[in-house]
């Protein structure tokens, strides 16, 4: 009776697990194309272009930014052990992650009823989308470098505010910006009319983007070989031949992703780039298991001894389907092609 139990309870924190990274995995997807629309802006020179792309995510940005709530929710219910302790080793970059989302919410709402300050929420939509790419990179590095705790009854951080900063965690916030820039650029192509001048610049924004991330992810998979044993151990290890197929299959997926963006299919560009998305992301988190935060929480000591598979149902089983419709309805209804005139102010 008490292993079944166990092995129930151990079933649970595995869906809760998934559930968390599922939720993750949404937001980058989703808001990492806003975002990375943001960067984009800051380079576009036309004040209607630019107050287009504000208009062509203005019906669906907040849905995307539900997903890092999501996340948040079920790592303070299932994992509040690391939920404590790493919010307090992120407190400084997760803080301005925080204002960055704010003020692009503020700068997108604000730059509607502007008329002389129209360039201050474009530069700040920009920056900000910026900065939440930046530091939400660094974020993730930071904790696959994982972080120091204290032997009490209730394990807590130790270490300073400015731990989160290595070469690494900087790399990985770079990464972050870049591989958004391709996303965003991407979605600004299928977003504006054929015949939109922006659209031009955004394909010699693919283009550079393009390979920049590939240079990225190739950078990024070598150092994390070289850096982290448990990576390494599993890459290099009896299921190598599993792994290498990984890496096929994310090759297929950008070249497809590349070919349909060469040839003006913008939505399939965009499903391909978030295929490749998926199986990375899917990818690091076998890769990590059974760490949650390497080298410092793992699922099984990180989980709360209240998970059940009731709550699981009752949160997940109705809660992820509403989510899911919900975004999928806002995008099939602003799904048009815009032009830069739909933008705010028009």
């Amino acid at each position: 009776m008490d292993a079944d139990i166990g092995q129930l309870r151990l079933l649970v924190i595995y869906a809760w697990w998934f559930a968390l990274g599922f939720s993750l995995l949404l937001y980058i997807m989703l808001d990492g194309a806003d975002l990375g629309a943001g960067v984009f802006s800051l380079f576009v020179r036309d004040a209607d272009e630019r107050g287009g792309i504000m208009a062509a995510m203005a019906g669906t940005w907040d849905a995307n930014e539900t997903w890092l709530i999501v996340a948040g929710g079920v790592l303070f219910g299932t994992f509040p052990l690391v939920y404590g302790s790493a919010f307090h080793y992120l407190l400084v970059p997760l803080v301005i992650v925080l204002w960055s989302i704010m003020m692009r919410a503020i700068a997108l709402e604000f730059r509607h009823h502007s008329k002389r300050s129209t360039h201050l929420w474009d530069g700040l939509f920009g920056i900000a989308s910026l900065t939440t790419l930046f530091f939400a990179g660094m974020a993730m590095g930071a904790v696959l470098e994982g972080y120091p705790l204290t032997d009490d009854t209730v394990p807590t951080y130790v270490g300073g505010m400015g731990r989160f900063v290595s070469p690494f965690s900087i790399w990985t916030g770079i990464g972050a910006v870049v591989a958004a820039s391709l996303a965003g650029s991407l979605f600004v192509r299928a977003r504006f009319e054929r015949t939109e001048d922006i659209r031009k610049q955004a394909a010699v924004w693919v283009d550079r983007s393009f390979y920049a991330s590939l240079v990225a992810v190739v950078v990024t998979v070598v150092w994390s070989l070289l850096k982290f044993p448990w990576a390494a151990e599993k890459w290099l290890g009896p299921y190598f031949w599993a792994w290498a197929l990984v890496g096929v299959a994310v090759v297929y997926t950008v070249f497809r992703m590349r070919r349909s963006a060469r040839l003006g299919r913008d939505l399939f560009a965009i499903l391909w780039l978030n295929a490749a998305i998926a199986i990375m992301w899917l990818s690091m988190m076998v890769t990590m298991l059974p760490w949650l935060v390497p080298g410092t929480w793992t699922i099984y000591d990180a989980a709360s001894p209240s998970v059940s598979l009731v709550t699981f149902t009752m949160a997940m089983g109705g809660f992820l389907p509403v989510m899911l419709v919900y975004n999928w309805y806002q995008i099939w209804v602003f799904r048009a092609r815009i032009s830069k005139l739909t933008g705010y102010g028009h």
